[in-house]
C-alpha cells in the first residue's frame, strides 16, 4: 500500500520526495539499518534543497507574470494548499514543508519517523480495504509469546531442561527448525506446533501483522525465525515501542479497518478496547520459565521431553475457526462486503459453540462466576440460577452438593469449569468425560 501516491492531494511539485518516500515504504523491511537512515537522511536534504529551488523560481515567476486575475490567482493558491497528510520526521510527506505539533499517529514500524495524520490513516484504511476485499482477504493480527512461540532466556533454563542445549536446531536453515539457540540475545526460542503450516494457510485469507508487548530488536529476531522469507510480515512488525499506550495494545496503529481486524492473542487485558475482535489463544508453555511466570506448579513441556500435537494441537484448532470465520464474511451479502464486519461474524460463530447447553453453577468461587457465566453465554449457552428439568449441565467443582447429586440423580453432565474454558480456547464443545467431577475419598 502506497501512504503517498495513493493521496488524492498530491501537486508535480512534490514528484522527487514522493518517489523517494513511496520507495522507501514500499522496501521497508526487518531488515532496515543505521546506514540506511543515514543515507535517507542524505537524500532528504538532497529533496529539501531542490524544493528550495523549486519554490524559489516559482515565487520568481509569480511576481513577474502579468494579466493574471486576482480571482484566478486565488483559486490557485487554494487548489495547491497542502492539507499535510503527514510528516516525515518534521517535513510534510507531500510538500515537504517544516510542520509544528505532533498531531496524528507515529508508524515507525513502517519507517523511522512516518506520522500519518487521522484524515490519511482514514482514507488509507478505505482504500486497502477496498483493495483487501477484492482479493478475499482481511486482517490478521498476531501475539507473538505464547502464541506463536516461546522463549526463555539461557540462564533460565532448568536442569531438567539442559538437554535443549544438544538439540538446537541451526540458524542458517531457519525455515526446517523449532529450536534455535540467540547467542547474542542469551535467549532460546520454541516455535509452536504447527505455526509454518498456520502461518502458510492464513495469508491466503489475511494480511498479517505480529504485535507483540516485547521490544523491536525481539519482535524482529521473533519475525526472522517465523517468517525467513520476508512472505507474511515484511514491515508488518509492531512492537511496544510502537504502541501509543503503555501496557496496552490498539488498533489505532494497524493501517486497518477495525471491522476487518481478527486478533489472535493469549492475552485478553492487552486488548481492552478490541476485544470484540479477539480470538483468545490457550497459551504455550514450552520452557519451566514460562509456567513459573503464570503461577503454574508443575514441569514444562520440554522438561517431560513433550511438544502439542502438529494436526490436533491449539494452532491447528485455531486455523479452522480462522477458515469459518473468513468462509461466513465473504460467503454472505457478497454485493456488501464493504459494510460487513468480521465482529459480528465472530461472535455469529463463537454463539454456536454451547448452543442447545443449559448450564447450573454449583459452589463456584464468587470472583469466578461472573466471567465464567459470561464466557458460557458469549458461546450460546443459557444459565440458570436453579435446577429444572432442562438443565443439560451442571458446572462445579465439588461433587457433593445438592446440584452435583440432582445432576448425577437425574443423568445431568456434571462438569468442571475447565469445561467450559476449554471449549472457549478451542472454540468447540469438547468430550464431558474429560471434564467429570470426581467424588472425594
Amino acid at each position: 500500500m502506497s501512504v503517498v501516491t495513493d493521496s488524492p492531494v498530491h501537486s508535480s511539485n512534490s514528484d522527487d520526495f514522493i518517489a523517494f518516500l513511496d520507495a522507501e515504504l514500499g522496501a521497508s523491511s526487518p531488515e532496515s539499518s543505521p546506514d540506511k537512515e543515514a543515507e535517507n537522511e542524505d537524500e532528504l536534504e538532497s529533496v529539501r534543497i531542490k524544493r528550495r529551488k523549486i519554490e524559489s523560481t516559482e515565487e520568481t515567476e509569480g511576481s513577474t507574470s502579468e494579466g493574471i486575475s486576482k480571482q484566478n490567482l486565488e483559486t490557485s493558491i487554494k487548489v495547491d494548499v497542502c492539507t499535510h497528510p503527514g510528516s516525515f520526521g518534521s517535513m510534510c510527506i507531500r510538500c515537504g514543508q517544516q510542520l509544528d505539533g505532533k498531531s496524528g499517529v507515529t508508524f515507525g514500524y513502517i519507517h523511522k519517523g512516518l506520522r500519518l495524520h487521522d484524515e490519511e490513516i482514514s482514507r488509507l484504511r478505505n482504500t486497502d480495504m477496498k483493495s483487501l476485499l477484492c482479493r478475499k482477504k482481511l486482517y490478521l493480527v498476531l501475539d507473538l509469546d505464547h502464541t506463536l512461540l516461546n522463549s526463555t532466556l539461557l540462564a533460565h533454563l532448568s536442569s531438567e531442561e539442559s538437554h535443549l542445549l544438544h538439540q538446537i536446531d541451526s540458524l542458517r536453515d531457519v525455515s526446517k527448525g523449532s529450536l534455535f539457540k540467540l547467542e547474542h540475545m542469551h535467549m532460546m526460542t520454541k516455535l509452536r506446533p504447527f505455526v509454518r503450516s498456520f502461518l502458510k494457510e492464513a495469508t491466503e485469507m489475511f494480511e498479517m501483522y505480529i504485535y507483540t508487548m516485547g521490544d523491536r530488536p525481539y519482535a524482529l529476531e521473533m519475525a526472522k525465525l517465523l517468517d525467513p522469507q520476508g512472505e507474511y510480515f515484511n514491515a508488518k512488525v509492531i512492537s511496544r515501542d510502537d504502541g501509543t499506550q503503555k501496557h496496552q495494545k490498539g488498533l489505532d496503529v494497524v493501517l486497518g479497518q477495525e471491522s476487518a481486524v481478527l486478533i489472535l492473542d493469549d492475552t485478553e487485558h492487552a486488548w481492552l478496547k478490541h476485544k470484540d475482535n479477539l480470538i483468545l489463544m490457550e497459551r504455550y508453555h514450552f520452557f519451566a520459565s514460562s509456567c513459573r511466570q503464570f503461577g503454574f506448579n508443575c514441569k514444562s513441556l520440554a522438561e517431560l521431553r513433550n511438544d502439542e500435537d502438529e494436526t490436533d494441537g491449539a494452532l491447528a484448532k485455531i486455523l479452522k475457526v480462522l477458515k469459518q470465520v473468513h468462509c461466513t464474511f465473504f460467503d454472505k451479502h457478497e454485493d456488501d462486503l464493504v459494510n460487513r464486519d468480521v465482529r459480528q461474524v465472530l461472535s455469529s460463530v463463537r454463539s454456536e459453540v454451547l448452543s442447545g447447553c443449559v448450564i447450573v453453577f454449583s459452589r463456584i468461587f464468587h470472583g469466578a462466576l461472573p466471567s465464567l457465566r459470561k464466557m458460557a453465554e458469549q458461546m450460546g449457552a443459557t444459565c440458570l440460577a436453579e435446577v429444572d428439568p432442562s438443565v443439560t449441565h451442571v458446572v462445579g467443582t465439588d461433587a457433593g452438593t445438592e446440584k452435583s447429586w440432582w445432576a448425577v440423580k437425574e443423568k445431568k453432565f456434571l462438569v468442571h469449569p475447565r469445561w467450559i474454558e476449554a471449549a472457549n480456547y478451542f472454540w468447540e464443545k469438547q468430550p464431558e468425560e474429560n471434564f467429570i467431577i470426581k467424588k472425594k475419598q
